[in-house]
């Protein structure tokens, strides 16, 4: 494997809808390493009530379910990302665990869809691939790369936050 240096975003891709109107979404993608072991990436992602205390865009976290092993699998999020400013409920799919942790809105304000999943892989023994996806559609007429752009943003900027934390 090339040399990775941690924090340095690997891939960004988030296609455009130009023209486009939201209601229909596109996934946006980046991968980072972190400079830290996969344990302690895994610990951060997967406290997701201690979500606001390191990414600037969750305001606040409601855990609402959780299964026989502890893991929130529904919550009520604040987010406030920018455009992105709303009231949501996800659902938290842990079958992939732990290489993967997913999420699917339940119900939320404004969104009408946010999906994500964060998928972790061990570089080394000190550093990790994070990669996060992220797809979001809106009930109001927004052109489809405003909606694009802040996924994205959103995104490096959640990546960026999880890398720091963990510094």
């Amino acid at each position: 494997m090339e040399d990775v240096q941690p924090g340095i975003f690997l891939e960004s891709r988030n296609p455009r809808g130009v023209g486009s109107l939201g209601g229909m979404s596109q996934k946006s993608t980046s991968t980072v390493v972190i400079d830290a072991p996969l344990a302690d990436v895994q610990a951060a992602l997967f406290s997701i009530e201690s979500y606001p205390e390191w990414l600037s865009s969750i305001k606040k976290v409601d855990v609402i379910e959780r299964d026989s092993q502890n893991r929130v699998t529904k919550a009520k999020l604040s987010i406030d990302a920018g455009m992105m400013k709303d009231r949501v409920v996800l659902d938290y799919d842990w079958s992939a665990e732990p290489a993967i942790l997913s999420f699917a809105m339940d119900e939320a304000d404004l969104l009408t869809q946010m999906d994500g999943t964060y998928t972790l892989k061990a570089i080394d023994a000190d550093s990790t691939q994070v990669t996060y996806e992220l797809e979001v559609a809106v009930s109001l007429p927004v052109p489809a790369m405003m909606i694009t752009k802040a996924q994205q943003q959103t995104i490096d900027a959640a990546l960026k936050e999880l890398g720091e934390h963990l510094a």
